[in-house]
């Protein structure tokens, strides 16, 4: 006779592990998702969370996709319960495997989650680096805009302006603009970078991914547009 949630979910865990020895990935999911729930019966998030992580890690190879929402679910019940601080190594398994998956957006947005969490920690060296990260991953996909954007919403948060990473991220962008390539691999090589994850040391070691003269077209053709559109 099971006499509490907890005991439940201990015997829940125990199925999984069983099912992960003999492949059966479904049912992996399934028994970690059915021990978080029981957890959380109990009131207990960072057990509930560590279930889903469990099975995030387990299915990484055979499953990413599911891993990746098991990742993803593992911190919201973090985040829900104020306890952002414990999910950090999580946002890190999901944003590689993301990668690993060529979700390049996927990574990018989970990055800001984590650099908004980590805002919540005073955690203020985690999110200058999750910053940077997000804008490496848009510099990789070769979307200028979009990583000029991210820099411009990360700027808003002072520690990240004044921070080696916002730095950086500024003189990234001042040699994308004047085309020097040899630059971009400098700073690749530069600390700031050589201290963030190493999924995404090597993105920034492939940059620039595209023609930079290209770059500048867009640019030169995104002014000519501005300037008919100026009705003043």
């Amino acid at each position: 006779m099971i006499s509490s949630p907890w005991d439940a979910a201990k015997h829940m865990e125990s199925a999984a592990a069983l099912a992960k020895e003999l492949g059966n990935w479904n049912e992996v999911s399934d028994f970690y998702r059915r021990a978080s729930e029981l957890y959380r019966e109990c009131g207990r998030s960072q057990p509930a969370s560590d279930a889903l992580a469990k099975a995030a890690s387990a299915l990484e190879d055979a499953v990413p996709d599911e891993a990746v929402r098991l990742y993803n679910d593992a911190c919201e019940i973090l985040e829900e319960d104020g306890k952002e601080q414990m999910a950090f190594d999580l946002y890190r398994a999901a944003t590689s495997t993301y990668v690993k998956l060529e979700r390049y957006t996927d990574a990018a947005t989970f990055l800001l989650r984590w650099g908004v969490a980590a805002d919540k920690c005073n955690a203020v060296n985690s999110q200058c680096k999750a910053y940077l990260s997000a804008i490496i991953i848009y510099l990789y996909m070769h979307d200028f805009q979009q990583a000029q954007k991210c820099y411009n919403d990360c700027s808003q948060i002072g520690a990240f302006l004044s921070s080696d990473q916002g730095r950086c991220a500024s003189k990234l962008f001042s040699a994308y603009e004047e085309g020097d390539v040899e630059e971009i691999k400098r700073l690749a090589q530069s600390s700031p970078i050589t201290h963030l994850d190493h999924v995404i040391i090597r993105l920034a070691r492939k940059l620039p991914t595209g023609d930079l003269k290209d770059l500048k077209k867009e640019e030169a053709e995104e002014e000519e547009a501005l300037d008919e559109n100026d009705l003043t």
